[in-house]
């Protein structure tokens, strides 16, 4: 009699022992989070002992990202005030929790804050939405709290499926809106006078891409 084998050729064959090697859910340090982003470009943020993992971005996403890092490097630049980095830098926004906005910027007087491995704050963040419920609910509830907690002057969020730039400014300990802009317009900031975005040629980058 023929033996039935345990598992068809297809089957996927995991290494579940690695598992063994991390910090169950909960139970993440700081430094355990660090470690394993590292290096990395996944995007991995983390909160209260818990590692949370974003979802893969698409070339649209990265067009929208890439296009607003371009024209906020260029102005920060010309003007040598301060840092502007593209998607996986690590910024904390308390003991225990830590984000990576799309874009982020900080102002040369505040240098103090910036660290190798994770900046202790930011000046400005601005974030991609992603279609998902869950990406939307992130960028536009959680990390609305999150980086008004953390004391970030100003909050982009760039939503290309509602075709508008929101820009949000820190009145006290909270974001009131500065303004929403819809494409023919220019999104303008209140923290860089002299700072805008032309909505129309934002969202045209993503539109060239491909379905």
């Amino acid at each position: 009699m023929a033996t039935i084998p345990s598992s068809t050729p297809h089957e996927p064959e995991y290494a579940w022992e690695l598992a063994t090697l991390y910090p169950a859910q909960g139970d993440w340090s700081e430094a355990d989070y660090l470690d394993l982003t590292d290096g990395t470009n996944r995007g991995i943020e983390f909160t209260d002992g818990r590692v949370e993992f974003l979802p893969m971005t698409s070339e649209s996403h990265q067009e929208l990202a890439a296009y607003l890092y371009r024209c906020l490097y260029q102005f920060v630049t010309e003007r040598d005030c301060g840092k502007v980095h593209f998607s996986g830098l690590r910024v904390r926004i308390r003991p225990n929790k830590i984000r990576q906005p799309d874009v982020v910027f900080l102002h040369k007087d505040n240098y103090r804050v910036r660290h190798n491995r994770v900046w202790d704050g930011a000046d400005l963040a601005m974030e991609v939405v992603s279609d998902a419920p869950q990406d939307r609910q992130r960028d536009y509830e959680t990390k609305l709290a999150d980086y008004a907690e953390a004391g970030i002057a100003e909050y982009w969020i760039v939503d290309f499926s509602q075709r508008r730039v929101i820009v949000y400014r820190l009145d006290g300990g909270a974001y009131v809106r500065h303004g929403e802009f819809p494409p023919g317009e220019q999104a303008t900031s209140v923290l860089l006078p002299g700072f805008s975005v032309n909505v129309a040629a934002l969202f045209a980058a993503a539109e060239e891409v491909p379905e």
